[in-house]
């Protein structure tokens, strides 16, 4: 039999951070719009509905921050800029959308189980 894996709490700590980054929607939804290729601010914009400009540009901010996303400015008048995602953000696009994947055939099932819990039934 083996052993649980224990973490230390600074462990848990950052990975907790991690997770807490990578698993926002607008997060998983800016990288799964960059999985197949790079795009330019304009075009992630108009391809994520309901995003604003400034969450928009945290979240690409952040990303960068974290290694997933690079950021290229092409200089131009006006001055072009394209992000695409990294290696280690090309690593993480096929768990995400495994993910997105699970909740799309189980959405149904869910809705249907939050509908029995919020009306009482077992």
């Amino acid at each position: 039999m083996t052993e649980p894996v224990v973490h230390r709490s600074d462990e848990c700590l950052k990975i907790s951070q991690v997770l807490s980054r990578i698993g926002d929607k607008w997060s998983v939804l800016v990288i799964m719009s960059l999985r197949h290729r790079s795009l330019r601010f304009s075009e992630l914009k108009r391809g994520i509905d309901g995003i604003s400009q400034r969450m928009l540009t945290l979240t690409l901010r952040n990303l960068e921050r974290d290694g997933l996303v690079t950021r290229t400015v092409t200089p131009s008048i006006p001055p072009r800029v394209d992000y695409e995602l990294t290696a280690m953000g090309h690593s993480l696009a096929e768990p995400v959308e495994a993910l997105g994947t699970w909740a799309f055939q189980h959405i149904d099932r869910i809705a249907g189980a939050q509908a029995r819990y919020d009306a009482g039934e077992p």
